[in-house]
Formats: C-alpha cells, structure tokens, sequence
C-alpha cells in the first residue's frame, strides 16, 4: 500500500486562497459591526452603493421675534397646520390660542366670527397677525377649500383684515 501523496503546490495555494477569502468575508462583516473607523471600500464597492440622504436636513421653522411677516410664514403655517392636524374642525379661537402659545403676540391679531349673522357655522373663517407693516393672514374652512395663508401690507386702517371681527377677549 502505498501512502498518499503530499499535495501539489497549487493545490495548496488553491485551498490557501479560498481560506484567504472565506476570512477575509468574515472579517468584513465583523469589521461593521465593530466601533471605528469603517474599512475602506474599493472604488467599484462605493460607486455602486446606494446615496443616502444627508444630516443636514432643514430645520423646522421657528418664530423671527421682530421680523416680518414674510419671514415668519412658514412658522405661521406650521402652527396652523398643527392646529388643524389636532382638531380638523378648529375654530377662530383654537388657532389664536395656539398661535400665541407659539409666541405671537394677541393684542396683534385678529380674527372673524365662527357664525354668520343668523347664528350659522361660518363657511370660513380668517385670522391675522400684524407684523410691523405687514400680516400675515390665515383662511380655513370649506369655502376656503382648506387652509391657506397670504403675507399682505397693513390696511389704511391699521388693520389686516377687512370687514367684522369679534373681540379677542379671553
């Protein structure tokens, strides 16, 4: 009987090779899970990856003290909004009292009825704040077609909005 042969060179380096990847696959999945640094990626690995988004996404909208009304819109519609997404059937108070929990000023604002003359719901309603020389008007309702939101130059009057208003007296 004769003893196996010892293996040949290539059969050696083959089985040399495939050890090398087998680990070096491990090894890369182990390496993400690892803190630090990220192994570096060839150039084919990273052209082919996905984009991601980056970090630096836009922040949400905040109160301009002293700015115009301009600058302070989209503050305005997103407390409006949040308004709505509370409660779909706001009515002229809800938005200014959530419009001054938000740091607007009351005695600036305004606001129509939530009833017509005749006692019925008002089809929309409309509420304003004075910004220096400039308001910002809000509008919702169904003959509004929803909420919606303008920047207007103060009325002749001082005013921003026209026609009746009711007190903001609470």
């Amino acid at each position: 009987m004769t003893p196996p042969s010892p293996p040949r060179p290539a059969q050696a380096s083959g089985a040399v090779v495939a050890a090398l990847v087998i680990a070096a696959g491990v090894g890369g999945v182990l390496a993400g899970c690892a803190s630090g640094p990220e192994p570096t990626r060839s150039a084919t690995a990273t052209a082919a990856a996905p984009a991601t988004p980056t970090a630096t996404a836009d922040p949400a909208p905040a109160l301009v003290i002293g700015g115009t009304a301009q600058q302070n819109k989209p503050f305005f519609d997103r407390v409006n909004r949040a308004t709505l997404a509370a409660n779909p059937n706001a009515h002229g108070r809800d938005f200014i009292d959530a419009l001054v929990a938000a740091g607007f000023v009351k005695k600036d604002m305004q606001v129509t009825p939530d009833t017509t003359t005749i006692g019925l719901k008002a089809n929309s309603i409309q509420f304003s704040v004075k910004l220096g020389s400039t308001c910002l008007i809000g509008q919702n309702g169904a003959d509004a077609g929803g909420y919606s939101s303008l920047v207007t130059p103060v009325l002749a009057t001082g005013t921003c909005l026209i026609g009746d208003t009711r007190p903001i007296d609470w």
